[in-house]
Parts: C-alpha cells; sequence; structure tokens
C-alpha cells in the first residue's frame, strides 16, 4: 500500500494572500520542521502581490506552490501498489501474482511505466474456454521461455528467445505410420520416449517436440533435431498435464483489455471517481501520475478510508477566507490577528489568535516560546510581514509588541526599518505590467454580517499619483464586479502611507448612506469618500461599516 501525500502538512494563508500570509506561512513552516521533524508544506491560496514578491527575492525565497483547494484527492488514499508487468509473461505467472498479492485486476506496463493494459482473473478464466483452438499458441505469438517456464522444462536444442508463429499444438498418441498423416510443419508435438515417435515428428519438420516424462533423448535424435531446426523441450510432466498447462504459457497481451481502460490521475477529486465507480462497477481502476506513468491500483474500499489532506491555516479563521474544500479536511491549528469568524470545525483545534497587527509577530513569540533559533532570512520575512500588516508602524492595529519585535528581526536580518519598508511599499506600488483586475483582488477579503455581505480590497502606497490614477479604473471594475461576486456592496481602500489617509471607493444599493453613517460625513457621493487618519482596514473601516449597518 502506499500513501503518497498524507505525511505533508499544508500551512496555508487566506485567499489573495498579502504578505503576511505568506511569509508566515514560510516561517511557521519552518518552524513546526524544526521542532518535529515532520513535513510542513507552506501553500498560497492566490496569486502574491507585487510587495510580497518584492520580499521572497530579497530574502532569496521561492514562491510557495499554489493550492486551489483542499478537497481529498486520489493521491491521499491508501490505494494498493502493484507493480505492473509487461505484456510477455504467461498467464500461468500472471495467475501466480494475482493469487500471492490476493488482487483481481494485473496492470501491464511498457518499459517507461507507460500502461498498455490490464488482465483481471475473469479473463485468465475465459482462457480455458480456448482449449478447442490448437492454433492458439501460434496465433498468440508466445515466447518459447513462457513454454519452458510453465512446463518446468529445459530446452536442449533452440532458442528461448525464440517466438512460436505458427502451427498447432497436438499429442502423438497414435504409431508412427498415423502420426504421418495428422502432424503438419511447424506443428509442436507432445509425446513420450518412443525413438520412432520423435523421429517421425521430426521428419515431418515440426517446429518442436516436447518430451515428457524427463525422458532422456538420444544424441541421434538430437542431431537430427539441429539440423532440422526442430526445438527439443523436456518436461517432468506426462503428457496429460503438459496438454492441460501448455495454453497457461500464452502471454497476457494477447487476452488483456488494452482499448478504453478506465484510469484516474492522482489529482482526481474523491467526489468524482466515486460516481465513475459507482456506474463501472470494476474491482480496481488503475492510477496515473502527472507524467501518465502507472503507479497502483485504486478500488472502492480504498477510496472509504481516504485520509483527507491535514491543513494548518494562518493570518485568518474566516470560512470565505479560506482555501476551497475546507470543510474535507484535517485542520490541526490556526494562528491568526484577526477577530474570530465563523469557521466550524469536526474536531478541537489549536487556536492561538492574539491582539497584535500581525500574524508575524505570534510567529516570532512561538521562536522564542520554544528556543528555536530565528535564521537571518526567516527574520527577514517575519520583519517585512509586521512592517506590511502594520503600514510601518502608522496603522491604529500595530501594537507596542509589534514595533519591538519588529525592530529585533530588523537587527537579526541586518535591514535598516525605513529604508527598507519604503522600498518594499513602493515594489508593491509598481502596478504598470498588472490588470485593474488583477489590482483589485490582489488583497481583496469578503465579509458578512446579519444579512450584509461585502467585499473590500486595498492598496497602499507613498504615491499620491499611484493611487489617484487607479481610481476611474477600479470604480469602472468594481461597478462589473459587485453583479459577479454576489455581494451586497464593494469597496476598495487607496491608502497613502506618507499622508495616512484612505479613499474609500464604493458601489453597491445603499453603500453611500452607509459610509455616511459610518464615518459621520454629512454626504457622501461620486463613488468614493476621503477618509483621514484612517489606514487600517481590519481596525477602522470594517468595524465601522458593521456597526453602521447595525445601527440602520
Amino acid at each position: 500500500m502506499t500513501s503518497l501525500n498524507n505525511e505533508k502538512i499544508y500551512i496555508i494563508g487566506h485567499k489573495n494572500p498579502d504578505t503576511d500570509s505568506i511569509c508566515s506561512a514560510i516561517s511557521y513552516a519552518y518552524l513546526k520542521n524544526k521542532l518535529t521533524g515532520k513535513s510542513y508544506v507552506p501553500m498560497r491560496a492566490g496569486e502574491i502581490s507585487a510587495e510580497t514578491e518584492y520580499v521572497l527575492k530579497y530574502f532569496n525565497f521561492p514562491t510557495p506552490e499554489l493550492v486551489k483547494n483542499v478537497f481529498t484527492q486520489v493521491k491521499d488514499v491508501e490505494y494498493r501498489h502493484l507493480d505492473g508487468v509487461s505484456g510477455e509473461i504467461s498467464i500461468k505467472k500472471a495467475w501466480e501474482i494475482l493469487s500471492g498479492t490476493h488482487c483481481t485486476t494485473l496492470p501491464s506496463v511498457d518499459e517507461y511505466q507507460n500502461l498498455v493494459g490490464l488482465i483481471t482473473v475473469k479473463d485468465i478464466a475465459m482462457t480455458y474456454m480456448e482449449v478447442y483452438d490448437n492454433e492458439i499458441i501460434a496465433t498468440a505469438k508466445t515466447p518459447y521461455q513462457n513454454i519452458l517456464d510453465t512446463l518446468s522444462a529445459k530446452l536442449v536444442v533452440g532458442n528461448p528467445n525464440d517466438q512460436v508463429v505458427t502451427g498447432k499444438v497436438l499429442i502423438a498418441a497414435a504409431n508412427p505410420d498415423m502420426m504421418e498423416n495428422y502432424i503438419e510443419k511447424n506443428d509442436i508435438v507432445i509425446l513420450g520416449n518412443r525413438y520412432e515417435s520423435q523421429l517421425c515428428a521430426i521428419e515431418m519438420e515440426a517446429q518442436c517436440i516436447i518430451i515428457c516424462d524427463n525422458a532422456e533423448v538420444s544424441k541421434t535424435i538430437t542431431k537430427l533435431a539441429q539440423e532440422k531446426g526442430c526445438s527439443i523441450i523436456i518436461t517432468p510432466y506426462d503428457p496429460y498435464t503438459v496438454s492441460r498447462l501448455i495454453n497457461q504459457s500464452i502471454p497476457i497481451r494477447h487476452f488483456m483489455k488494452k482499448n478504453n481502460l478506465i484510469t484516474f490521475s492522482d489529482e482526481d477529486y474523491i467526489n468524482d471517481i466515486r460516481n465513475v465507480m459507482a456506474s463501472k462497477r470494476h474491482q480496481y481502476y488503475p492510477v496515473l501520475n502527472e507524467n501518465e506513468k502507472y503507479m497502483g491500483l485504486i478500488s472502492q474500499r480504498n477510496y472509504l478510508n481516504a485520509n483527507p489532506k491535514k491543513v494548518i491555516l494562518v493570518d485568518h479563521n474566516e470560512r470565505s477566507q479560506t482555501v476551497d474544500g475546507i470543510d474535507e479536511v484535517n485542520l490541526l491549528e490556526i494562528i491568526d490577528h484577526h477577530r474570530i469568524g465563523g469557521l466550524q470545525t469536526m474536531n478541537p483545534v489549536y487556536f492561538r489568535n492574539q491582539p497584535l497587527g500581525c500574524t508575524a509577530t505570534i510567529i516570532y513569540e512561538m521562536f522564542m516560546e520554544t528556543g528555536i533559533e530565528i535564521p537571518k532570512d526567516i527574520a527577514g520575512l517575519l520583519c517585512s510581514a509586521i512592517l506590511s500588516d502594520t503600514l510601518m508602524f502608522r496603522s491604529p492595529t500595530c501594537t507596542p509588541k509589534d514595533k519591538e519585535v519588529c525592530e529585533q528581526l530588523a537587527s537579526l536580518a541586518e535591514i535598516k526599518l525605513e529604508k527598507y519598508g519604503v522600498a518594499m511599499f513602493n515594489a508593491g506600488s509598481k502596478l504598470k505590467h498588472k490588470s485593474v483586475e488583477e489590482i483589485f483582488h490582489q488583497d481583496y477579503k469578503v465579509f458578512s454580517t446579519d444579512g450584509l455581505k461585502f467585499g473590500i480590497g486595498q492598496i497602499t502606497s507613498f504615491n499620491s499619483d499611484i493611487l489617484n490614477g487607479l481610481k476611474p479604473k477600479l470604480l469602472a471594475h468594481m461597478e462589473h464586479e459587485i453583479k459577479a461576486k454576489g455581494v451586497d456592496m464593494l469597496f476598495f481602500m487607496l491608502t497613502n502611507i506618507y499622508t495616512e489617509d484612505t479613499e474609500l471607493l464604493y458601489v453597491g444599493n445603499q453603500s453611500a448612506s452607509l459610509l455616511a453613517k459610518a464615518f459621520k460625513k454629512d454626504e457622501v457621493a461620486g463613488g468614493s469618500v476621503i477618509l483621514e487618519d484612517i489606514v487600517s482596514r481590519k481596525k477602522q473601516v470594517i468595524p465601522a461599516i458593521m456597526n453602521a449597518f447595525h445601527q440602520s
């Protein structure tokens, strides 16, 4: 049995990941690997921003692999790993393999592990129905080596690598005079120790004589067979047993199913293959990897015992922000600094939620608590995450602890906070090659409260011109996007870190009046409102919108 995926534990941030979501996942995976020796893997639930890309390149980290969902897949199942066999092996050998493995299906592969066919116990049983075809050994182009193996025989004359391509199989039960009437050129003749019968078969140009009961072969017969090109096989079995066994030497390629095979990829989802299995009712199905190479066999019993993926969430705990399929996973931990959302779990989990400005600050504390030294590059990631989430300590979400930790991490990473922070945010503001849709979604989250569902994105910059240039494009995109998103309202924060204010764009029925109430404005119109001294989505904008809605 093999389990291809369950040794890994995935650490995943929220959809549309920001710098904290990515850097905390990488850093926490490093910590967990050091503590446990297990395989913790950081993943991302969306495309990274230009800011995050800058951070990863600066500290020489690869971008975590994208995970689109965490639904249970074939690779999460402990399916049967049965080696594929050559199509040249005999029916007898195939039966022995299946009997020894208690399996009913045997896959055949080529030298490159490509699946070429399947043979089942039922197929093997059907071969015994071919007993009336005395030319089937030739029709199947049976290798002589198969005949030798099946009959536990030795080859006295001939080449074991040759194949039987013509002729029929017969038993020389009559005297030589009668044998001359039914032995034809290239036949295979089963006979005993009678010299006359052996001589007759060779003279009639048989391609092979099979001598039973381990009978001796004279030098004269051996020499004549060599001259005539007739193979000689000696077997310990009697003629009756040989006649019963010889068809079992036929290669499985002659009987196996080669076309319209139902296969599954190890990336397929269990819910999808379940329907196929229910409709086809085969016992086993081949599993192929992404390169179409054979990996093993899966049955209905296997997927009933599927092991869900093991996941740790960082920087979020609301279901709307999680990667798709979160209900199917074995959720182990949540590390977050946001409000507690509506995510439900089947089992108790380790949930660490602290009122800090950044998840990375919590990760730093966990390094300190466990005594694991923080490497220079990991310190750089954690420092970048705090700078990003706290807007270089300008956000009201920033706590003294965040600033203290960030300064310590900057020292470990050997960077100057102000200089590095400005460069990081400027890199995030370089949007020349990004579409308006990419800009809108790069830091977008959805929230719900008592009948109101709204989405809100944000971009931060030191450059007012960049932010002002985005406004008309984003508003036009939001008017179109609100119909597709299934939300009541859409908002987007154009946040200027230098001036510490935000222009909040809005679309949606009654969104203007809601913002006027939320931020105590006499009037809100024109698709945007200037919010002075407001830079935090989490602490300033979302609570204000929700409170205003509840009071209306």
